[in-house]
């Protein structure tokens, strides 16, 4: 009999049964694909990556490098394999989605201490731990099964995936290889940088704002949230000309080497897979049609010709209430039985949600055990996060993710921005550091 059950193959439920299986309980996971799909899933395999391939920056001093540091220290199997499958992205850690994603599964599936069923969970289980790592993209019958437990409505927001396109139908005459202020080995380039000219900028602007969406009501009912940190492109547009250019098009630490100058805007493109032949358009989530993506991203500059093998679609995100519902142990408030983890819980984004996976299965493990259960130091990126996700404002919470603005003020005041960075990245490990040996993990 499994003494610790999990519903949920993504990266969280991939992470926490991982993390119990290493420290000998029994699991058993529950994932409904490949027999029942999600509108943004294409296969069976666990942790499948859906909106993009990046895992964020892996800078030491940045949130996410430090939150990355923290879970490889705590012996993440996702940051392993990530590591494993990474591919050349500048100070970010990106990865080949399809490798990426059978090693997770690869490693998951012949682990002796978990067992593998692979159908839909309909119900909470009434009995035993359970862990509940369904995703932004839970089956309807099992977010109503939430939301009676929560005793809250269904809340939505809306995510958008990016167009994916060959890297060989780029126009490499126009486009330019690079990463900004060459953050890559060696100078290689590891981004494909699109130039705009102001006149382009504009002309590319008016187009974006004048094409067709597919109207929202397609995807899901009731009120539309956007996901702040994966805005549609076109609804960036809409909040003003310049806000492109100051966002996914920005241009900073970029140079032509064509011109000797740095453009007016750029369309980055990101390697999506290991073999390098395909590339997706960084920050080009988007709702149009796929008829007018085809039309307004090949007035790109480089883009004329592009050809694509994945159109931009949007999907819905459901996410509970955790400042009203969970404890900072990930568990429920009103029956401690019952763990939540990943993007449900509202930590946002790739990384994070592996990282509140990760404690809910450690405090999983835990509670079958009869042990105090953990709540990670806030000094550290991932005590404050989990902190935040559990104590915001329950009136106004959406997703977070990781900032060193969770983290508590520096009791010293340290002057220049670089300097603060590495001030807090700093105190965090020596946090975590004294974390893992005092409790012994």
């Amino acid at each position: 009999m499994a003494e610790l059950t999990i519903i949920g193959g993504g990266l969280a439920g991939s992470e926490a049964a991982w993390q119990a299986a290493q420290r000998g309980v029994e699991v058993l996971l529950y994932e409904m694909r490949p027999q029942h799909q999600t509108p943004a899933h294409r296969t069976g395999f666990f942790a499948e990556l859906v909106c993009s391939n990046s895992l964020g920056s892996d800078l030491p001093d940045r949130a996410p490098g430090l939150l990355k540091e923290e879970l490889r220290r705590l012996g993440s199997l996702i940051l392993a394999c990530a590591d494993e499958t990474a591919l050349p992205a500048g100070g970010a850690l990106a990865v080949g989605r399809e490798a990426f994603a059978r090693r997770v599964t690869a490693r998951v599936e012949s682990h002796p201490h978990i067992k593998v069923r692979r159908e839909e969970v309909t119900a909470i289980p009434s009995v035993g731990v359970v862990l509940i790592a369904t995703g932004p993209l839970t089956s309807d019958v099992l977010t109503r099964a939430i939301a009676a437990l929560t005793g809250e409505g269904n809340l939505f927001f809306y995510d958008a995936m990016a167009p994916i396109v060959e890297a060989d139908t780029v126009n490499m005459n126009v486009a330019f290889r690079a990463s900004r202020y060459r953050r890559d080995a060696g100078g290689r380039g590891d981004y494909i940088n699109c130039p705009l000219t102001q006149e382009q900028y504009v002309g590319f602007v008016e187009a974006l704002l004048e094409a067709e969406c597919f109207p929202l009501h397609d995807f899901e009912r009731g009120d539309v949230h956007f996901f702040e940190a994966c805005l549609p492109v076109e609804e960036i547009a809409r909040r003003g000309n310049s806000a492109l250019a100051f966002g996914p098009l920005r241009p900073v630490g970029l140079i032509d080497p064509r011109t000797g100058k740095r453009p007016y805007a750029v369309v980055q493109l990101r390697q999506d897979n290991l073999a390098g032949t395909l590339y997706n358009m960084v920050g080009f989530q988007t709702n149009l049609r796929w008829s007018e993506q085809q039309r307004v991203f090949r007035g790109i500059p480089g883009l004329e010709e592009a050809e694509f093998v994945r159109y931009g679609q949007m999907h819905r995100n459901t996410f509970i209430n955790s400042p009203a519902s969970l404890l900072p142990t990930m568990q429920f408030r009103d029956e401690e039985r019952i763990f939540f983890g990943g993007q449900i819980t509202g930590t946002e984004g790739y990384i994070a949600s592996c990282a509140s996976g990760l404690v809910a299965g450690i405090n999983g493990v835990r509670l079958s055990r009869g042990q105090p259960l953990l709540i990670f130091p806030p000094e550290t990126m991932l005590g404050a996060l989990l902190h935040y996700v559990t104590h915001a404002d329950p009136r106004s919470f959406r997703p977070m993710k990781p900032n060193l603005g969770l983290l508590p003020p520096l009791q010293k005041q340290v002057h220049g921005k670089q300097q603060r960075r590495q001030a807090y990245a700093e105190r965090a490990r020596q946090a975590m550091g004294r974390f893992i040996e005092e409790v012994g993990l």
